[in-house]
């Protein structure tokens, strides 16, 4: 969609269209809300630092839609297909990368009681496997902002994608 259409949408098929970025509703809101824009610049700005910081429940409940890294998610539904696309990158075929991530998000999941959550585009498996290895030094206070700002960085990449395709 263009920019010009999504600030023509009525609220409620502006926060449809917006949603599968990420399902915490402050944020959503603050987008839609925040229109029209001028340019996409200007939307990606206010969607970088509208609602911030999430709370632990907000970040908890987005997490709950997003897969494990290196799992295929599943389904129809926008968010799977955009993190299908996101996680392109890394070969499900590769089962040395395949058994590490698996490790890795184990021991992630133990020890912070939540998905490993990193903004896979654009990077490269082993990049992903490297901050997994260095965010599992981390204490839940210092990774509690890194989780936040991954899951920001994937919600602007996916709304920029929703207006540029």
């Amino acid at each position: 969609m263009t920019l010009e259409q999504f600030n023509l949408l009525d609220r409620e098929q502006a926060r449809d269209a917006v949603r599968p970025c990420v399902q915490i509703a402050r944020w959503v809101d603050g987008v839609v809300d925040a229109r029209p824009y001028s340019d996409v610049e200007e939307l990606l700005t206010v969607a970088r630092h509208i609602a911030a910081p999430w709370t632990i429940a907000e970040i908890d409940g987005a997490l709950a839609r997003h897969p494990r890294i290196g799992e295929r998610a599943r389904g129809a539904h926008a968010e799977a297909s955009l993190s299908r696309s996101e996680q392109a990158g890394i070969d499900p075929g590769d089962t040395a990368v395949a058994e590490a991530l698996a490790a890795g998000n184990r021991a992630y999941e133990e020890r912070f009681g939540r998905v490993f959550l990193i903004r896979a585009a654009r990077r490269t498996p082993e990049e992903i496997l490297a901050a997994l290895r260095s965010r599992l030094t981390h204490s839940p206070e210092e990774e509690i902002p890194v989780v936040a700002d991954q899951l920001r960085e994937i919600a602007v990449l996916r709304l920029e994608g929703i207006l540029t395709s």
